[in-house]
């Protein structure tokens, strides 16, 4: 039985077999050139030519409000602003306005750019659908639409300084050290991530329960804001967090702790946060949309090419966006993460943020695949009470949300090359570090393999 509708099905072979054509790969480029010029700006050794901006298509808008946190996955719209994408093609209005946290971009999606709010941005997963159905929005429903995968990786457990030597790895060597530690200390094992039921949410319950460790029951589990949490494991009131760059790197390189496991690690190339707009705007402004799209997968593949992650630390660090010194993003930009607690360094360029592509193919490509197995976890912790019923509401909630068709449009208009764009919804069937396997075509299988979890 296959995972989505046939209506869906059907116009994404038709858009992909339209884009089959395309075979230039796009450019790289710095500040945006003359479009009849060409560029010897790179991703790797491949010389790239100039965009092809000419598709005739004005945006029916140029300006548009767009909520990012200051964390390396919001790289892609930082770069587009910064480096003139969005100017490239027509969206010269493009505000990149940074969010005190996930709950308040949250609410500021709800109430809209009119109001004094965002159109959209940066999301934890499944954060787009969850708004959508009113789930974590007091029943205001506000559909939104999916429109691409911002980056891949760039995340990891840490861990307090005070557990270490308790083989607290890839796996929890000793989980009883865990599940006894109220015995011992006088309070729960307590563990933190920056907002319930989302991405990093997932990484951490994914890591406990592949040990034996029930999130729910085990150890506290809390969502805690990250200044607040690294305090926290300086001063021993914390054990644990799921976070993203550049906390791994100031956590290990401030002795406050060690990192047990990057989400690299855990599953290769995982899926993690993603551009989402409210759908009235999408609907109203799909020129606009497309235009937005091709300026942001082009920043992609500009934060991907070696030869440009110096200037992306320096752009991303400044006062504006992430506010940190430089050098705790440049270790990470270059794949370089010193584990700490005796564990060898990793040092690979493909094990930090990536945001283009992987070995596995795309990065920014919204696989519905994906989509399936944050929705599949949603189910199997029973988050909000059960309102993901069952696979088929998750299914027809992907189909609604899931916007791979204006994608796949953005893609071909750009002129990417075809074996860039994915023929496929799915990625296939995804390994994790476990061994445990999730099969799209039959996510059933996954959720009854699990020992641990609550549906």
């Amino acid at each position: 039985m296959s995972n989505f509708s046939n209506v869906s099905r059907r116009r994404f072979v038709k858009l992909a077999a339209a884009s089959s054509g395309a075979v230039l790969l796009k450019g790289c480029l710095g500040n945006p050139p003359d479009t009849t010029a060409t560029t010897a700006a790179t991703v790797g050794s491949a010389a790239l030519p100039a965009a092809n901006v000419g598709t005739g298509e004005t945006p029916e808008v140029t300006t548009i409000k767009l909520g990012f946190i200051p964390i390396v996955e919001s790289a892609p719209l930082v770069i587009a602003k910064e480096k003139g994408f969005f100017d490239r093609y027509g969206m010269t209005g493009v505000e990149v306005s940074k969010q005190a946290n996930w709950a308040s971009a949250r609410d500021n999606v709800v109430i809209g750019s009119a109001g004094g709010g965002i159109d959209g941005g940066q999301w934890q997963m499944p954060m787009p659908h969850l708004i959508t159905e009113g789930i974590i929005t007091n029943g205001n429903k506000v559909p939104m639409y999916v429109l691409a995968q911002l980056n891949t990786q760039g995340n990891g457990i840490a861990i307090s300084g005070m557990n270490r030597q308790k083989g607290m790895g890839l796996k929890i060597n000793d989980p009883e050290y865990v599940k006894g530690f109220e015995r011992n200390q006088g309070r729960k094992f307590k563990a933190a991530h920056t907002f319930p039921n989302v991405n990093q949410d997932f990484w951490i319950r994914y890591w406990f329960a592949s040990s034996g460790v029930d999130p729910d029951s085990d150890i506290d589990l809390l969502a805690v804001p990250p200044a607040e949490t690294v305090q926290g494991m300086r001063t021993g009131t914390m054990d644990a967090f799921s976070t993203g760059d550049p906390w791994p790197y100031r956590i290990v390189a401030d002795d406050i702790g060690f990192m047990s496991i990057l989400t690299h690690q855990m599953w290769k190339f995982h899926p993690e946060e993603y551009l989402a707009l409210r759908a009235d705007w999408v609907d109203q402004n799909p020129k606009a949309t497309k235009a937005l799209l091709k300026a942001v997968m082009e920043a992609q593949q500009w934060c991907d090419d070696p030869a440009n992650r110096q200037e992306l630390v320096q752009i991303c660090s400044g006062r504006n966006y992430f506010n940190v010194p430089s050098e705790v993003l440049t270790a990470p930009y270059e794949g370089k993460y010193a584990l700490g607690d005796g564990k060898p360094e990793v040092n690979d360029f493909k094990a930090g943020p990536l945001y283009w592509k992987d070995d596995i193919g795309s990065v920014s490509y919204p696989y519905k695949s994906h989509d399936l197995w944050f929705l599949t976890e949603t189910m199997r912790w029973n988050f909000h009470n059960g309102a993901i019923q069952d696979f088929d509401m998750a299914r027809n909630l992907i189909d609604r949300v899931n916007r791979e068709d204006l994608w796949l449009e953005a893609a071909k208009e750009a002129g990417f090359a075809a074996a860039d764009i994915p023929t496929s919804t799915s990625r296939g069937i995804e390994t994790f570090f476990d061994g445990v396997t999730f099969d799209p075509e039959n996510p059933e299988a996954y959720l009854a393999s699990l020992k641990i979890k609550r549906a």
